[in-house]
C-alpha cells in the first residue's frame, strides 16, 4: 500500500480518457454529498442545535459548489501534489474566489438571492460582503487536502482494482442520477412551473434555512 501510495506521489496517472470520465464522475458525487454533510452538520450547530436543516435545492444530498470546487482543485493542484502547502495555499486562494464571485453572482442575477450569508452565521470572522469568510476558506483548504490525498487516491484505487466497464458503469450512473436531479431542480422545474424539492421538502415539514 506504501509503494501505491508513493507512485500516486511520484508519477503521474496513466488512466484513459474514458476511465478519467469515470473518475470525475466519481468525484462529482462523492464530493458534493461531502458538502451536503458538512453543510448538514454545521447549520445543526449554527441553529443552537435545535434542528437539522435541509441544504442545497436538490432531491438528493449533494451541493453542486462542492462539486464544482473539487474540479477546479484537481486541475489546480494535483500537478503539486508532493507539496501539501502549495495545495493548500492554492486551494484556499482559489476555493476563496469561486465561493464569493459565486454568491455574488447568485445575489445579482437572483434579484437579492443568498444561498449563504455569513452575516447570519456563527464562525464568520473575515466576513466580506457576507458571501466569504475565513472560516469556510479554511475549511475548503483543509478539505482539498483531504481531497487530494485520501479521496482522489482512492478512486484511482477503485479505478485501477476494478473492472473498466463495471466501474464505469456504476460512476457514470451515479453521476447522470445526481445530474438529472439538479438540472430539474435548477432549470426544468423553473420552465416548466413544476414542484422543486425544496417546495415538496418543506410541505412535508424538513426545515430550510432561510437567507433574505
Amino acid at each position: 500500500m506504501k509503494t501505491k501510495y508513493k507512485d500516486y506521489l511520484e508519477k503521474d496517472h496513466d488512466f484513459d480518457k474514458t476511465t478519467m470520465l469515470g473518475i470525475f464522475c466519481l468525484l462529482i458525487v462523492i464530493t458534493g454529498m461531502f458538502g451536503f454533510l458538512y453543510e448538514f452538520i454545521f447549520y445543526y450547530f449554527n441553529g443552537g442545535r435545535v434542528s437539522f436543516y435541509w441544504r442545497g435545492g436538490n432531491f438528493l444530498p449533494w451541493i453542486n459548489i462542492y462539486a464544482t470546487g473539487s474540479l477546479m482543485i484537481y486541475f489546480l493542484t494535483y500537478k503539486h501534489r508532493k507539496k501539501p502547502l502549495k495545495v493548500f495555499l492554492i486551494s484556499f486562494i482559489s476555493t476563496g474566489i469561486l465561493e464569493y464571485f459565486s454568491g455574488l453572482g447568485m445575489y445579482i442575477i437572483g434579484d437579492g438571492l443568498r444561498c449563504w450569508d455569513y452575516n447570519k452565521e456563527i464562525l464568520n470572522f473575515g466576513n466580506i460582503n457576507g458571501f466569504v469568510c475565513l472560516r469556510s476558506v479554511l475549511f475548503f483548504g483543509l478539505s482539498s487536502l483531504l481531497l487530494i490525498y485520501i479521496i482522489i487516491p482512492l478512486c484511482f484505487l477503485l479505478a485501477k482494482k476494478m473492472n473498466k466497464k463495471l466501474f464505469l458503469t456504476i460512476s457514470i450512473t451515479l453521476c447522470t442520477i445526481i445530474l438529472i436531479d439538479e438540472f430539474y431542480n435548477l432549470l426544468i422545474a423553473r420552465i416548466f412551473s413544476l414542484p422543486r424539492a425544496r417546495d415538496i421538502y418543506t410541505k412535508i415539514g424538513i426545515p430550510y434555512v432561510e437567507f433574505k
